[in-house]
């Protein structure tokens, strides 16, 4: 998600980038089919095909180097094996399967047997400790787990809380990594199943992927995804790849250039859902992110719609490394990418000078979590001689708003013609990508005047008044949740981000704000209730609250402000137990980096907590530090 507040004096458009925005726009159709199943559209259909079942789906780079090719038959062969794993476990259509593994090809392979099933994928990362995975676990009543043995030992932790979980599927490790009760070997289960399996019809409404996350009051909630969701995500995907390398053509087949004046018929091109061809995959693609595929960036920004035009995807496991990361995309010839801002930044930093010392044959990047940054956007540019393509969207509706600097024909190298796109503006959001339509609201829901601030919202019918296929089913067993997503009618108004932006005259987006409380670390989103919910059940807290620190390296930083309980005295001791408390409860990057005790919190008249006076008053502190130095 990109954050930014407009800087007018700053802006600067990308080079002299053709606009075509509004062309693309008119010239889009969606034509959702009415069966459509994840795991056909990402796999089936390319292992079926002679031309395209030996083409590697996924590169995988251990940590120690090793190196691992998966074509698009033996994926699609160990999906079979694992869903007659699965059926034989017991597991139903529409139960959810928790999903705690990294960057790793079993992870593709879980995702799309569960589909084959009709059930549904719970991705849940692998920095989640024992509370966080307990919760999530139980509010789902997921019925079986597979697990990475790196993170067996907090789900082992959370288990006794999940009566429900029966079954646990254990990947890597040694020989006695399912050594547990209801625990089984990855390798062992799969081995005695047979290669074929006969995957059920789905359509293209029924759940597919249930995603937690964080909000700014009560527990994170689970955004229940359709599997219809990444057809919509598939034109901000293209567009922000500058046009995946011809990929483009699935969703603008009939022109190759969309604009009236140019011969294209107005209304004639259209999303044919499924619909990607051997013949059309002929260009080399590589796309490789550190996103974690637990989440929506990871998933549904890299892993899935690579896969659905199939292409090869690259995964690697540790941690980001900007050195590696360039090594990396050299030795696997990487083209197109998807970077957080502060892993751009510490690439910036790491190799100011990224050709010199890199045969890189990038030819797009995109950028989403945070704000970019002009010195970022520049450096992109000059090192890497593109232009990095910022996107914003969230879990519930994503890939909604960003640009398509390098046009559909694609920079540095990207063959054939193809559609102009339109210019990224340094600081800006961008625009909304063809499909859909954006507007700027006020509370009562109407569209307030451009360049004034409101709520970010994505109306359920595009431009055409088509039903956008993006959209999220609602928050489980959360219906006042989903309601209040909407100003209206779910079927017929627009639904919230909880982002505050203003839109200026060419409809580019600029970021004042969130509207509630969560924020961004490092491309984390954080929900601080639950950092506060878990720092409350220490002995030493009576309350707490947590809020955005600015820092100049990560945006922010977490930060808690804690009420100690009567007769307990804070010093540097108590800090370090806290944060220890948090870390091996939740996530580390979820861990409060400082606190500060304070006698009480601010509270409204009705008891309400007021975690913006709080931010408020960081923020002034970062002001006046800035001045002093």
């Amino acid at each position: 998600m990109t954050e930014t507040a407009a800087a007018p004096a700053a802006i600067a458009a990308a080079a002299t980038a053709t606009d075509h925005h509004e062309d693309l726009h008119r010239a889009f159709r969606w034509r959702v089919p009415p069966l459509f199943n994840l795991a056909e559209a990402c796999c089936g259909r390319w292992a079926r095909d002679a031309a395209m079942r030996e083409r590697i789906a996924i590169v995988h780079e251990a940590e120690d180097g090793g190196v691992t090719r998966v074509s698009y038959a033996e994926l699609q062969a160990q999906a079979n094996r694992l869903a007659n794993a699965l059926e034989r476990a017991g597991l139903q259509r529409g139960e959810r399967v928790a999903l705690v593994l990294p960057q790793r090809p079993e992870t593709a392979v879980a995702h799309i047997a569960i589909q084959q099933l009709g059930a549904v994928a719970m991705p849940l990362s692998m920095l989640f400790g024992p509370e966080a995975l307990e919760y999530r676990l139980q509010d789902s009543a997921a019925r079986l787990a597979i697990v990475d043995a790196g993170a067996v030992a907090n789900l082992r932790a959370a288990r006794p809380g999940c009566p429900q979980l029966a079954t646990v599927l254990v990947v890597g490790g040694d020989a006695g990594a399912a050594a547990h009760t209801g625990e089984l070997d990855w390798q062992a289960a799969l081995q005695r199943e047979s290669a074929v399996h006969a995957a059920v019809t789905t359509q293209a409404g029924d759940a597919a992927i249930l995603i937690y996350t964080s909000g700014t009051t009560g527990p994170p909630k689970g955004a229940l995804i359709p599997q219809r969701a990444l057809l919509g995500n598939l034109p901000g995907f293209v567009c922000s790849q500058n046009g995946f390398d011809g990929a483009w053509r699935e969703l603008w087949p009939d022109s190759t250039e969309p604009s009236p004046a140019r011969g294209g018929a107005e209304g004639a091109v259209v999303n044919r859902g499924h619909s990607p061809t051997a013949e059309s995959q002929e260009t080399h693609s590589v796309f490789w992110s550190p996103a974690d595929w637990a989440w929506t960036g990871g998933l549904m920004d890299a892993l899935l719609p690579t896969l659905y035009f199939g292409r090869t995807v690259v995964g690697t496991q540790g941690r980001f490394d900007p050195l590696r990361a360039f090594e990396l995309m050299q030795r696997h010839e990487v083209t197109h990418s998807f970077l957080f801002p502060t892993a751009l930044k510490a690439m910036m930093k790491a190799a100011p000078a990224p050709r010199e010392r890199y045969a890189l044959q990038l030819r797009a990047i995109m950028s989403a979590g945070e704000a970019v940054g002009d010195a970022v956007f520049a450096w992109v540019q000059q090192a890497l001689g593109l232009t990095v393509n910022e996107m914003f969207g969230q879990t519930e509706i994503n890939y909604i708003v960003g640009n398509c600097a390098g046009g559909l024909a694609g920079e540095n190298g990207a063959s054939g013609e193809g559609l102009p796109g339109w210019p990224a503006r340094a600081g800006s959001m961008g625009r909304v990508y063809p499909g859909h339509r954006i507007a700027v609201i006020d509370d009562a829901g109407e569209e307030v005047p451009r360049g004034t601030p409101g709520d970010v919202a994505l109306h359920r019918c595009d431009v055409h008044g088509e039903r956008d296929p993006i959209f999220f089913l609602g928050y489980w067993n959360n219906e006042s949740a989903t309601r209040s997503k909407f100003t209206g009618d779910a079927d017929d108004s627009w639904c919230r981000t909880g982002d505050t932006a203003s839109m200026d005259a060419d409809g580019y987006l600029w970021y004042l704000g969130r509207s509630d409380d969560v924020f961004k670390v490092a491309g984390y989103r954080i929900g601080p209730s639950e950092i506060e919910n878990c720092l409350v059940k220490h002995p030493a807290v009576a309350n707490a609250a947590v809020v955005p620190k600015p820092d100049a390296e990560r945006g922010a930083l977490v930060k808690a402000y804690v009420v100690l309980s009567s007769g307990v005295k804070g010093d540097a001791a108590l800090v370090h137990a806290l944060q220890q408390h948090v870390r091996g409860r939740l996530a580390p990057y979820e861990y409060p980096k400082e606190i500060e005790f304070i006698d009480a919190l601010p509270m409204t008249t009705t008891g309400k907590l007021q975690r913006r006076v709080l931010r408020l008053q960081e923020e002034e502190r970062a002001r006046s530090a800035a001045g002093q130095g």
